[in-house]
């Protein structure tokens, strides 16, 4: 009889146990980069370690998340942080989401991560109503929804409105995207239009800025974040692309044109990429990009070529 008690407890503990699930998940690579920069033909070599690691744990409806990463520069610096951490669950049909965590980033704005997050949302009737703040930014409302096959979004906030559709058009795929600012010459917009032909994916993007305004995104036209660097973007500068990619012997090939269009018209120039991804059989992938970057500015031309060894698990 104490046996089958003692079974009986263990089950119940089991079951109790089971309830709740934990997962770990994460992402390593490894980058040599080889540089030729300036007129004087400098070359630098670096070899970077970019480590990340996602930790969940959820029970029912809720669930808590904790992201580490960090990077490793050729100086040998370490800069391992936590990053997001929050936790998110379901109310009464409502979402809520409340932490720290990077908001991503787009054609036209970089990311931030802002503390003291909180996120209430609400779908009815097809559309999602969200509300957003927190203790360092200020708060936004936003509404989403489809309209007759069109994605669209609204999101109002203190000082800008940013506005968004997206749809498919006979096999073309429409993307638009704009931020509309209180202040003087500011707003920003961008769109980006795609289409498969024969197995090739072809894309073009654009994207504008007022004369006060700064596009400092990372997405297809490029990382612009920081807007630091040979070739950056200043205020008032145009930027537009064009690209292909497509598989080849096993290989995503993926070749892409931008062109900065400055608006002193001193410091522009065409970027061109050759991007060459390769699954390989071991769980990584292989990843070579060659960059030319061909400035106004002589001084700032720019040839680099990153080889990158990732795994993800």
């Amino acid at each position: 009889m104490k046996k089958q008690l003692l079974i009986a407890a263990v089950a119940a503990t089991m079951g109790t146990a089971a309830m709740a699930d934990l997962s770990i998940t994460g992402a390593a690579k490894v980058n040599y980069v080889y540089t030729e920069s300036g007129a004087s033909s400098t070359t630098t070599n670096a070899i970077n370690h970019d480590m990340d690691l996602k930790v969940k744990g959820t029970n029912g409806d809720t669930s808590v998340v904790i992201n580490f990463g960090g990077i490793q520069g050729a100086s040998g610096t370490d800069d391992i942080a936590t990053e997001d951490v929050y936790l998110a669950t379901t109310l009464g049909g409502v979402t809520l989401k409340t932490g720290t965590w990077d908001n991503g980033d787009n054609q036209l704005r970089s990311s931030s991560r802002g503390t003291g997050k909180v996120s209430l949302g609400y779908t009815m009737e097809g559309v999602t109503a969200t509300f957003d703040d927190s203790e360092n930014g200020n708060a936004t409302f936003k509404l989403a929804g489809s309209v007759a096959d069109v994605d669209v979004y609204w999101k109002g906030g203190t000082t800008t409105d940013d506005f968004g559709l997206a749809t498919t058009i006979a096999g073309i795929t429409f993307d638009y995207d704009a931020m509309n600012s209180d202040t003087a010459d500011s707003d920003r917009d961008s769109l980006v239009v795609s289409t498969e032909m024969n197995g090739i994916t072809l894309t073009y993007a654009a994207a504008n800025a007022d004369a006060s305004a700064t596009i400092n995104g990372d997405s297809f036209l490029g990382d612009f974040e920081g807007n630091t660097g040979a070739m950056n973007l200043d205020a008032g500068d145009d930027i537009s692309g064009f690209g292909a990619k497509m598989a080849l012997a096993g290989n995503t090939v993926q070749m892409k044109r931008v062109t900065i269009d400055e608006a002193s018209g001193s410091d522009g120039g065409d970027i061109t990429k050759l991007v060459v991804t390769r699954p390989l059989a071991n769980g990584t992938t292989f990843e070579a990009v060659w960059t030319d970057m061909d400035a106004d500015t002589t001084s700032e031309d720019k040839t680099t070529l990153d080889l990158e060894l990732a795994v993800k698990f």
